[in-house]
């Protein structure tokens, strides 16, 4: 059943909200995507409900070329490391507030409005960084980021998470008073097209595919025990490859004679990625912490059999629809992985139901979910 769209209640009219989209800056990394696409989807449902007014650089309002929004241009002067100490001495002389709602998007942002009468809806993605083995010299760069973003909890009239799984642990990690959570899931796009041609980087011959920058949380390492015992295969890990953890995984690889076998390709087009995702026989994510997992519906949407880690979000994304890993001992992984396959192969509808699934997360339902977000902040708005 479709849930109603909120309709706000503001007797003048409707209200003006500030989207922080910054990050579209970054369009090839998650954040940009994430701003580009709920940018996008506000814009659609924005006539009659409220006045967008969206917070970027100018050079990137080329993502929304038909317009329907005011401006406000990012400068440096904005951040907050500037306005906090501003604000005790120009607070008597603001006007009357010109917007009604400021929606911070991620909680590294380091922008919020000026006018502190202004109610801030706050989208935490992820508190990956609690939950990583952090060497003696980062658990006080650990403790800075945690009270940054306790600092904006604090700011904030409305927290939104990605996943049940990062509401909780908001509420296990930060104070947050009375305010609400709400977990707005987010979309899916379509598919990029796909290269016509096999990467040069691959070999002919069937593989196995991970998705994701080389870093320690994603635990592609065990992913190599996994392939000793899958003989014909091969392994491929696409995604930022420059990092120490990338640099442990190509050591591990020559130590353990899997050079061909293993390949570590580096950030790659999204014509290539397509391609790997539509022509895997699996995909595989054994990753300890994610605040969502876009990989997993991605191979799914192309009605891949997915392989995941029993860890974090990754149960609530992938559902009944992931065959999982409950232990990373090589023959317990092997297993798991026959016996999925082996599901996979005599299940006719298969592919149709994991496409069905991925296909359940849409940008126009996470833009929905954000207009009720927005609303529970306006509400409570008694200033």
């Amino acid at each position: 059943m479709e849930i109603p769209d909120p309709g706000f209640n503001m007797p003048d009219r409707p209200p003006r909200i500030v989207i922080d989209l910054e990050k579209l800056r970054h369009i090839n990394c998650g954040l940009g995507r994430f701003s580009m696409h709920l940018g996008q989807e506000l814009l659609r449902l924005a006539p009659g409900r409220f006045e967008p007014v969206f917070f970027l650089r100018p050079d990137t309002d080329r993502y929304f070329p038909a317009g329907g929004f005011d401006r406000i241009a990012v400068s440096s002067w904005k951040k907050e490391v500037f306005l906090r100490p501003l604000r005790p001495f120009v607070r008597p002389f603001l006007p009357p507030a010109l917007i009604d709602l400021w929606h911070t998007t991620n909680q590294m942002s380091k922008y919020l409005p000026l006018d502190d009468r202004v109610p801030v809806v706050l989208t935490i993605h992820d508190l990956t960084f609690l939950h990583e083995t952090p060497h003696d010299e980062q658990l006080r760069k650990i403790e800075r980021k945690l009270a940054d973003i306790q600092a904006k909890v604090d700011r904030a009239s409305v927290i939104v998470t990605d996943s049940h799984y990062v509401a909780n642990d908001v509420r296990a990690h930060l104070n947050l008073g009375d305010r609400p959570v709400h977990v707005v899931p987010l979309g899916l796009a379509d598919p990029s097209p796909s290269a016509t041609t096999r990467p040069g980087f691959l070999a002919d011959g069937p593989f196995v595919l991970s998705v994701g920058n080389c870093l320690a949380h994603k635990n592609f390492h065990v992913l190599f025990d996994l392939l000793d015992r899958l003989p014909g295969r091969r392994l491929v890990i696409a995604g930022k490859k420059a990092t120490p953890y990338g640099d442990f995984l190509a050591r591990e690889i020559i130590r353990r004679g899997l050079e061909g076998r293993a390949i570590l390709t580096g950030e790659v087009s999204d014509a290539d990625r397509q391609w790997l995702y539509e022509h895997c026989e699996a995909f595989l994510f054994p990753s300890l912490t994610e605040g969502f997992g876009f990989p997993v519906l991605e191979a799914m949407q192309c009605g891949k059999p997915v392989f995941l880690s029993r860890t974090t979000c990754l149960p609530e994304i992938a559902a009944e629809n992931g065959f999982y890993f409950d232990s990373f001992d090589p023959a317990a992984m092997a297993a798991a992985y026959d016996a999925g396959m082996a599901a996979q192969r005599g299940d006719p509808g298969f592919a149709d139901r994991v496409r069905a699934h991925a296909a359940g997360y849409s940008w126009a339902e996470t833009a929905r979910g954000y207009l009720r977000a927005y609303e529970s902040a306006l509400a409570g708005n008694t200033a």
